[in-house]
């Protein structure tokens, strides 16, 4: 199908759209914390990298990262349209992802990734086993 937009006026359109977050995956995550006991995290928190969960008292921040946008490698397609530009967008997220972890462990913090991958009941085991070592009982 046609875009009924020439290029510039759909990238604009496009710029204008805010995420919303990936709240499907956090509110999963947070279902996790109650099961494994883990307390003391906070969400929305205002700091700059803008993880999805922290933990102050422990300064550990909590990101959940979607697999397509982040470029885990559990997912091996990529867009076949206009795929320069998914390539230099996915290319942009990985880096900034790698900005913020350097930014938060210089500040002494330590940073946790998770994938959305990991929130899939086959490979809860392995998650389990890290939030394990990160949260003792």
């Amino acid at each position: 199908m046609t875009d009924v937009f020439d290029k510039a006026k759909r990238s604009l359109v496009m710029s204008k759209i805010r995420s919303k977050g990936n709240k499907s995956t956090e509110l999963r995550l947070i279902d996790i914390f109650a099961e494994r006991g883990v307390k003391g995290w906070r969400r929305n928190y205002d700091v700059r990298g803008h993880p999805d969960f922290i933990f102050p008292e422990r300064k550990i921040a909590v990101f959940v990262d979607g697999c397509f946008w982040h470029g885990h490698d559990c997912r091996l397609s990529r867009p076949k349209q206009n795929a320069e530009f998914w390539a230099a967008k996915l290319e942009r997220n990985m880096s900034r992802d790698k900005t913020v972890t350097r930014e938060f462990e210089r500040r002494g913090w330590t940073v946790v990734r998770i994938w959305e991958c990991e929130l899939r009941k086959k490979n809860l085991p392995e998650l389990f086993a890290r939030l394990d070592r990160l949260f003792p009982g």
